[in-house]
């Protein structure tokens, strides 16, 4: 909830927020966007209103979605790390998207190794419970947590068998070069989860709908992101 204290309408203030963080713009394409409509803001402000609330829009749209998510009983998890710059040296972004492609999860570390994949594994459980399936590639940290979970017969490995959440890292990317890269690890971590939980709410698997239901579901989105 937006305090009342702010003379900015929650409208304008969640209309930033969603331009910034869902669409691959800078923050000062976010303030030309919001110019055009007659809306005069500067670029630090807009840097401001996410950082204030965009946590607590994820946190929000999280909670909804892990309500639902662990009703179901068969997920399938994709699980896989790739390197970001963080002030120019070199971090591991952890990611873990169930079998429709919702990210699940986001994890900043410094390094990749078993203790890193063992820490990233135990979030993901605490939050989703366990699944039926974990995809991984063939790295061996993953064995190695795995096993001392007491997950191991659950996990799977091959070519291809990971592509779905390969693919989920683009959007990230996108977004990344967007942002000239990160030069705090706390504000990687920050974004990547808030990114993930907006990404999450507005992606509509536009390619396996029809027109109409695409239409239908990206108007209840928005709706509901509206009434956040």
């Amino acid at each position: 909830m937006i305090p009342q204290y702010f003379k900015t309408s929650p409208e304008i203030i969640r209309l930033a927020v969603m331009l910034y963080i869902r669409f691959p713009l800078s923050l000062r394409n976010v303030e030309d966007l919001l110019h055009e409509r007659g809306i005069d803001v500067s670029h630090e402000t807009v840097r401001y209103w996410w950082n204030r609330f965009g946590p607590m829009f994820a946190a929000e749209i999280r909670q909804k979605r892990v309500q639902k998510l662990r009703a179901f009983s068969k997920w399938k998890w994709h699980v896989d790390e790739f390197f970001v710059k963080v002030n120019g040296k070199r971090h591991y972004l952890w990611r873990a998207v169930d079998h429709e492609g919702e990210v699940l999860e986001a994890g900043v570390t410094k390094r990749r190794n078993k203790a890193a994949a063992l820490r990233f594994l135990k979030k993901l459980m605490k939050r989703h419970e366990k699944a039926e399936n974990n995809f991984t590639d063939r790295f061996a940290s993953y064995k190695a947590a795995l096993r001392q979970l007491g997950a191991l017969e659950k996990q799977r490995t091959g070519r291809w068998l990971n592509n779905r959440v390969e693919n989920s890292h683009l959007p990230f990317r996108r977004r990344e070069r967007a942002m000239q890269r990160f030069r705090r690890m706390r504000s990687l971590q920050k974004f990547a989860a808030v990114h993930s939980s907006v990404y999450n709410h507005f992606n509509q698997e536009r390619s396996l709908a029809s027109r109409d239901t695409f239409k239908l579901t990206r108007t209840a989105a928005l709706a509901e992101w509206r009434g956040l």
